[in-house]
């Protein structure tokens, strides 16, 4: 059942954040670029966001070098919480939830990824 657990971990994580990589192709990484150049940082860093949310969703999502593919996701999310999200730390939602519980649960999903390992149902076939 570990194995199983682990495949709808990846599944969950990869599946999902890989909408989010899809709606960038689609629409550009535009606003991304901007937010860099608010923060005096290089607009070209937003490319990056193509490794979390495209590479590192592929690879997690079919257990393909997945300890690589959660270590991209980590950074990618590292970097969203702080460039897009950071004055919303401590701010609840609309609903009462945290507003960075999506934010939280892809950054703490790809560590427990990482942490496990891909299971045996993936192309990798070993844990950690």
């Amino acid at each position: 059942m570990d194995d199983l657990g682990r495949l709808i971990l990846r599944l969950t994580l990869g599946g999902l954040l890989l909408l989010h990589g899809i709606d960038k192709m689609i629409h550009g990484i535009e606003p991304i670029a901007g937010m860099l150049a608010a923060r005096g940082l290089p607009e070209v860093l937003a490319w990056g966001v193509y490794l979390g949310e495209v590479v590192g969703a592929l690879l997690v999502l079919v257990g393909w070098l997945t300890p690589l593919g959660a270590l991209l996701i980590v950074g990618n999310m590292l970097f969203a919480l702080v460039l897009a999200h950071g004055e919303h730390f401590f701010m609840l939602s609309q609903t009462g939830g945290w507003r960075l519980e999506l934010q939280a649960f892809y950054l703490l999903t790809a560590v427990a990824v990482l942490l496990l390992g891909p299971g045996a149902y993936s192309i990798d076939r070993r844990r950690l």
